[in-house]
């Protein structure tokens, strides 16, 4: 195997397929159907593809928390104009290939904040991307103005599981997009949870994406003679497998929406190409590229004529100090950043300790804690009626961390970018029992669906839960509830402090929606002014959010008595 292996690497090399420095150092894995590469004439075709997904308005270099790297010395990874550099320096050597991108450049830096749209498509534009689909974040503004986005791009949207009564978004997306020049077809979709987790109108729908995806392949299939065909699937990495297992015809998928981190690097939750059996028993190639730009996906796979990847190369590239700006594209960047530099770069307060976000969709992280905490104190100091039991929101909107040291307003607004309102709802102790066994199980009690995101909570409420024995981290079974020091009542109501997006039904946490609340400030203000009173931070974490203990029994030792009485 490792001959085999290594002249494979080397017939990479000659075939002038290998990406960079980068890209040699991961796995150079091979299909299990591989005998035999290059051979043009038994017809096997070879074609390139780089991918990325989850940008999330990460136009310029972050650092390791992704908020502005201030500080190259720690490590900047990632910003498009490094992106432009690999791709305008290796493409030329890739004639046959494809740059697709994978959704949700909405949301997440000042850029998207006091831009909207309008410099991502820019950005985009200039990078030369063939294709794109859509994340459920570029709806969060609603459909008009993702429409007018989509508008500006000059490369084709594609996602087959989108219906819509908007005019732009029905002119600009498409199921599927053939590229004649290399005999494939590309299908996109899109999380079918987007209704919940963000703001699409109300004539846009969303279909299951597992249905729309062999619906298309069929459809091409049928009527033209194409048998290469990809996806372009803003799903989650779970989602992807799934789709990979319930169809056929289809042999490689690039993903999105779940962050996931594919290769052999640390922390990697599995392999690049992670490879799933269809339903015919064929190998289906699914990869995915992290989040904001930090790496670019790239794989280089072999086709026979029946469409199937009989080989592959590749691993995700990563985007560090080493890679080189390219320089037109940064001087723009840092051009856009002057009108709101002087108002990110406000020092709001100091942090003795890192506020870490990374756990936040697992477990109680600690910015989880300091929201909450900031949201509930907001409350208790602006009430004058009946003070609020405790703070609650999710762990999705809490989307980056904030390091140690000066705490800037930027660094807040990329922690928390999607202007949410905080608000206070009433529900009963029961309803409340429910929320919180759906939002454990993540299966709404109500309506059976899925609850998209983990929760985090404040001070005067404690959760114990057993967790599920094959389900995802921070997932189980409910065991009790703790608010004040007392056990849930439910016979009597709570008063909860929360944002707009759940009690409206966001994430399906609070499903059916909650009716007349008031909408108070921003969630952003409230932690500036929290910031600002607590100013140094120094907390830890306290055990709110907990798994319940195990008690393990113990035999007793005999005791063995030599002799009578």
């Amino acid at each position: 195997m490792a001959s085999l292996r290594n002249g494979l690497i080397a017939a990479v090399v000659c075939c002038g397929t290998l990406v960079s420095a980068a890209a040699a150092g991961g796995d150079h894995l091979v299909s299990s159907r591989l005998t035999k590469r290059f051979i043009d004439t038994q017809g096997h075709y070879n074609m390139s593809f780089y991918h990325v997904n989850d940008v999330h308005a990460h136009l310029d270099q972050f650092s390791s928390s992704g908020t502005d790297c201030t500080n190259p010395a720690k490590g900047c990874y990632g910003g498009y104009s490094r992106i432009k550099t690999v791709i305008d320096d290796t493409r030329a050597s890739h004639p046959d290939s494809l740059f697709l991108n994978v959704g949700d450049e909405f949301q997440g830096t000042m850029f998207f904040t006091y831009y909207g749209g309008e410099k991502i498509a820019e950005t985009l534009n200039q990078l030369g991307f063939d294709g794109m689909t859509i994340g459920n974040h570029e709806f969060d503004k609603g459909d008009e103005v993702l429409g007018k986005f989509l508008e500006n791009l000059t490369f084709p949207i594609i996602s087959a599981n989108i219906a819509s009564d908007n005019v732009r978004l029905n002119r600009t997306i498409k199921p599927y997009h053939i590229y004649d020049q290399f005999q494939l077809a590309v299908i996109g979709v899109t999380t079918e949870t987007t209704p919940d987790i963000s703001s699409p109108g109300k004539g846009t729908t969303f279909s299951d994406s597992v249905k729309a995806v062999q619906d298309t392949v069929d459809h091409i299939r049928a009527t033209t003679t194409i048998t290469r065909i990809a996806a372009i699937t803003h799903i989650g990495y779970d989602e992807d497998q799934r789709l990979a297992r319930e169809t056929s015809g289809l042999y490689l998928i690039m993903g999105g929406h779940s962050h996931t981190l594919l290769g052999d690097m640390a922390g990697a939750e599995g392999k690049y190409p992670t490879i799933t059996r269809n339903k015919d028993g064929d190998e289906v190639f699914i990869v995915t590229a992290y989040r904001w730009g930090e790496y670019l996906g790239y794989i280089d796979v072999t086709y026979d004529d029946e469409g199937k990847v009989l080989a592959y190369h590749g691993a995700p590239i990563h985007l560090t100090n080493t890679t080189k700006q390219d320089p037109d594209l940064q001087k723009q960047v840092d051009a856009w950043r002057v009108p709101f530099q002087a108002f990110a770069q406000q020092e709001v307060g100091y942090s003795n300790v890192v506020l870490d976000q990374s756990t936040c969709q697992t477990k109680e992280c600690l910015l989880g804690d300091f929201i909450c905490d900031a949201m509930l104190s907001y409350r208790l100091n602006a009430t004058t009626g009946t003070p609020p039991d405790f703070a609650l929101t999710n762990a999705g909107g809490v989307r980056a961390t904030i390091d140690a040291g000066p705490i800037t307003r930027g660094e807040v607004l990329t922690a928390f970018p999607f202007g949410n309102a905080v608000v206070e709802i009433t529900v009963s102790g029961a309803r409340l029992w429910d929320t919180l066994s759906g939002i454990v199980a993540r299966v709404n009690t109500v309506n059976g669906k899925a609850v998209t995101s983990n929760l985090q909570v404040s001070k005067g409420i404690k959760i114990i839960y057993a967790p599920a024995a094959n389900g995802p981290a921070g997932t189980g079974k409910l065991v009790s509830v703790t608010i004040g020091g007392k056990a849930l009542d439910k016979t009597r109501d709570y008063k909860i402090v929360t944002i707009d997006f759940l009690a409206n039904g966001g994430d399906n946490m609070f499903s059916p929606a909650i009716a007349g609340f008031t909408i108070l400030d921003t969630l952003d203000e409230v932690l500036v002014n929290y910031i600002k009173q607590q100013s140094p931070v120094d907390i830890a974490l306290d055990g709110r959010i907990s798994e319940v203990k195990k008690c393990v029994k113990r035999r007793r030792a005999a005791t063995s008595v030599q002799g009578g009485m």
